[in-house]
């Protein structure tokens, strides 16, 4: 058995080398939760999330307070009923937001961990034995100070150029003009045969507003409009689903299947956007993807492609790896020390035993936010 002995668990906050802005918000810096997971066997599985542009504190908490006690001294094999434990025990604290998320990367460890106890790449573990790559599209066409719609078009274009088959770019900051002007010139620069797809960040207050922007853009032929509404307004989102065109996507912070089954009922997705590292870890990611294939609705997860390209190589329904081309934005990378390689509009999937990388202690050292008594991580251990 691989019996969990320690967790250490860290949250780090790294600047944005430029100040970007969303549909309705600015960010200056991400903060990350960061966990290891240890068995008697002196194997480590590793897990992380976002946590926001602030409150990184809060998940080593979660972690320390409710999860831990629930790991530590358990074999790390018995995931399903560790999730369960997890998920029971933080029933009163919080079924989503950070304390889902501490589930979630603890859950993901488990499985690192398990996979290199295994000797095997996590998409192999998962029963993805003879894939090398999966089918990325480029992720980018942030709001910047001075960025007009010929250089939107141009960064979105070099995407292309790199192989890309799909790129996706942010709306809905501005009005449904300007707007239509940035996804034409988007378009124009990329020409017709390139997937375009649209996220709005939860940027419209109601489908009235909403399809003063969709019905513009439906003849750019976008692949999808993304998170249109706050994720709450499920219905909001069925109501814009039955009167564009456009292909709605969303769940990017979605928590378990319940939620997913009521959006999936209701129509409010024809995309599912599951984070594994948001919704509940592999464990309920997995569940979120059987579920979806019976509704015929395709996964294509949101950001951390480090997690996600295994995840997609081994599921059926999973069509697409978010790719960041570079870490100006979404700049965990900086965190870890081997990355995944792109080429020609795939990702590369790492061969080595689990996830296929570490955290690069350096920079977490740099980064992090410190525990009381002045360590980057606060390591908990199981005493027999």
């Amino acid at each position: 058995m691989a019996i969990i002995t320690s967790i250490s668990v860290c949250a780090a906050r790294v600047p944005l080398d430029r100040v970007t802005s969303f549909s309705n918000r600015t960010v200056h810096a991400r903060d990350y939760g960061l966990v290891k997971v240890t068995s008697a066997d002196g194997v480590t599985g590793i897990g992380f999330c976002y946590v926001g542009s602030a409150g990184g504190e809060l998940l080593p908490v979660a972690v320390e307070k409710l999860l831990a006690p629930v790991l530590l001294g358990r074999d790390s094999l018995d995931v399903e009923a560790l999730w369960r434990e997890m998920y029971q025990e933080a029933l009163l604290q919080g079924r989503a937001g950070v304390v889902m998320r501490a589930i979630s990367i603890l859950d993901t460890a488990l499985w690192d961990l398990n996979a290199r106890s295994a000797g095997l790449p996590l998409h192999r573990y998962l029963g993805a034995a003879s894939a090398e790559r999966v089918l990325a599209y480029a992720s980018g066409g942030y709001y910047l100070d001075g960025k007009t719609p010929e250089l939107l078009g141009e960064e979105l274009a070099h995407y292309v150029s790199l192989g890309f088959k799909a790129v996706k770019m942010k709306t809905g900051r501005l009005s449904p003009k300007e707007e239509e002007a940035r996804v034409a010139a988007a378009r124009e620069a990329i020409g017709p045969d390139v997937a375009l797809m649209l996220d709005v960040n939860n940027g419209w207050s109601d489908v009235t507003e909403a399809l003063q922007y969709v019905r513009r853009f439906e003849r750019y032929d976008p692949a999808f409009v993304e998170e249109p509404f706050l994720v709450d307004d499920i219905d909001s989102h069925a109501r814009l689903a039955r009167a564009t065109s456009i292909p709605v996507a969303t769940g990017e912070v979605e928590v378990g299947r319940w939620r997913h089954k009521e959006l999936l009922d209701k129509g409010g997705a024809a995309i599912l956007q599951t984070d594994a590292v948001v919704c509940g870890g592999i464990t309920e990611w997995r569940r979120i993807a059987a579920m979806a294939a019976g509704y015929g609705v395709p996964m294509y997860p949101h950001w951390f492609h480090d997690v996600h390209a295994p995840l997609v190589a081994a599921t059926p329904n999973a069509r697409y790896v978010e790719f960041f081309w570079d870490d100006q934005m979404l700049n965990f990378r900086r965190l870890i020390d081997r990355q995944l390689e792109q080429e020609g509009g795939y990702i590369k999937l790492h061969q080595g035993a689990g996830l296929g990388f570490d955290f690069a202690e350096q920079a977490v050292a740099q980064y992090a936010l410190r525990t009381p008594g002045g360590a980057p991580w606060l390591t908990l251990e199981h005493h027999r």
